[in-house]
């Protein structure tokens, strides 16, 4: 069983907790001659794919090494300026390696809020009173569960299509949050959690699961 992540998003749509457990990490080397023929948008921290798509390499990939040296920033580890040797012909032909960039915290959380009103719609177009709203969502590489408590808060786990009982795994969880988050004298509701009982409790649980599956628990 492979779990990608889990989110926690309060009663008002606002990302309180975020793990990202198990991301495939997806990065794409080719050999280019001259001239390039994607375009990339440098940037003092970083170098992306701006136009151009091909062999695995998509718009907003980050550039990480050119000829096997690893890129900091815009330079490569020598010291050496990445868009001067990307527009020297000389150089040519270069070896680039280009990786998926990580979610921000403020793109994570711009996620989740998009989520609550999908969730909100989903509930008022179902044909039966009451409806529970989104509990899987399904994409072509991966299914998105959620669990809805009492008070409104949202339990989501990224997963493998594959996957099943997850809705136990999500209950568990549930059950951690009381215990650790809730229990907690020094926490307050609907604010970001930072518990570390509950975080390593929740590594735990997550790993356990992966080894032994959902019967493990």
């Amino acid at each position: 069983m492979v779990i990608y992540g889990v989110y926690i998003v309060n009663k008002s749509g606002g990302l309180i907790f975020n793990l990202d457990h198990n991301l495939p990490k997806i990065e794409t080397e080719k050999t280019f001659s001259y001239p390039l023929d994607i375009s990339l948008e440098y940037e003092p921290k970083r170098i992306s794919v701006a136009f151009g798509q091909r062999d695995g390499i998509n718009v907003g990939h980050h550039l990480i090494s050119v000829n096997g040296m690893l890129v900091n920033g815009a330079v490569l580890e020598d010291g050496r300026d990445v868009k001067e040797i990307i527009a020297n012909k000389d150089s040519y032909p270069l070896s680039l390696k280009f990786s998926r960039p990580k979610m921000t915290t403020n793109e994570k959380i711009f996620l989740a809020s998009m989520f609550y009103p999908l969730f909100a719609i989903a509930s008022q177009l179902s044909p039966e009173p009451k409806s529970s709203g989104i509990e899987v969502l399904e994409a072509d590489t991966f299914r998105l569960h959620c669990f809805q408590t009492l008070t409104g808060v949202k339990f989501m786990i990224f997963a493998e299509n594959s996957q099943s009982g997850i809705d136990v795994l999500l209950r568990r969880i549930y059950e951690l949050y009381a215990d650790y988050v809730l229990k907690n004298p020094f926490y307050s509701l609907e604010m970001p959690i930072r518990c570390e009982l509950f975080d390593t409790n929740l590594q735990t649980l997550l790993d356990q699961v992966e080894k032994g599956g959902v019967g493990s628990i």
